[in-house]
């Protein structure tokens, strides 16, 4: 049981792994289906009682985060089609993707609010660096730094409602 429980922590991160690169290299279109197929993928085989509505509000949390950013003048999109005059699809589509994460092969970082903090502000920001360097997306030079605070912010938040989800389910 214990080695079917690895196996699954370790599909879905190479599941998101996969995600990421087919959305970075292949655009949009390629995001629109390949996000939608591993979306649905995890909401048929994965998904907690739920959990679409963390993935779903993650989802807008950055759209806002990141379409701000854009507006603010963060991102460089030449050549690239966006959605409601904000994102690529292929980025936005990086949100759900990621939020598939959380509750399991994440789920072990949330219990160290200050170390996912501290994983959000290394990883988000590198995660931002590749993709634009594949994706051909021009990065304005105070943007990861910002990117750094908002991504320890966000793991941050997202350990302390992860604990206190936790706990609401061991006292029910």
């Amino acid at each position: 049981m214990a080695t079917q429980r690895w196996r699954d922590l370790l599909f879905n991160a190479l599941r998101f792994e996969a995600g990421w690169l087919l959305c970075v290299v292949g655009g949009s279109w390629v995001a629109a289906f390949a996000g939608a197929g591993l979306l649905g993928w995890h909401f048929w085989r994965c998904a907690k009682p739920g959990e679409w509505r963390f993935i779903g509000t993650l989802a807008l949390l950055g759209l806002a985060i990141d379409g701000g950013l854009h507006l603010a003048g963060g991102f460089d999109f030449s050549g690239h089609a966006l959605v409601a005059g904000l994102l690529p699809l292929w980025l936005w589509m990086l949100w759900p993707l990621f939020a598939t994460l959380a509750f399991h092969s994440l789920a072990w970082l949330w219990r160290y609010p200050l170390i996912a903090a501290a994983c959000g502000a290394i990883s988000g920001p590198l995660s931002y660096l590749g993709g634009a360097a594949i994706a051909n997306v021009g990065l304005a030079p105070w943007l990861l730094p910002a990117q750094a605070v908002i991504w320890a912010a966000l793991c941050f938040g997202i350990s302390r409602y992860a604990i206190r989800r936790t706990s609401d389910f061991s006292s029910a």
